[in-house]
């Protein structure tokens, strides 16, 4: 299950991660967000041997949401060695986000 980032504990997840970090930043009431959860959540079972896979309500972590510059949901931003490599936003299919995940992190 996905790891769910505050305020609190978004340098300890993600900054100082020994894995790369997929986060998914969505709201509750976003309907591509929606569509995404289920597609996010099979990457991860696929895939978290290799990746942490982190979720960030904008509702809930306004802060946090702000410090990484997300203007709209779903945004997927990929991070490596608690650096930000690649933002990507909108709707994408499992493989499109499969591809985002290897270009980005590889």
């Amino acid at each position: 299950m996905s790891i769910v980032i505050t305020q609190e504990n978004f340098d300890s997840v993600i900054i100082k991660s020994v894995k790369p970090v997929i986060l998914d930043v969505y709201a509750s009431w976003c309907g591509p967000c929606q569509q995404m959860a289920p597609v996010f959540q099979e990457l991860e079972k696929e895939l978290s041997t290799q990746y942490t896979f982190a979720k960030l309500n904008v509702d809930e972590a306004r802060d946090v949401s702000i410090r990484l510059g997300v203007t709209s949901v779903p945004t997927f931003i990929f991070f490596k060695d608690g650096q930000v490599k690649a933002k990507e936003t909108g709707y994408m299919s499992k493989e499109g986000l499969q591809a985002k995940i290897a270009t980005h992190l590889g």
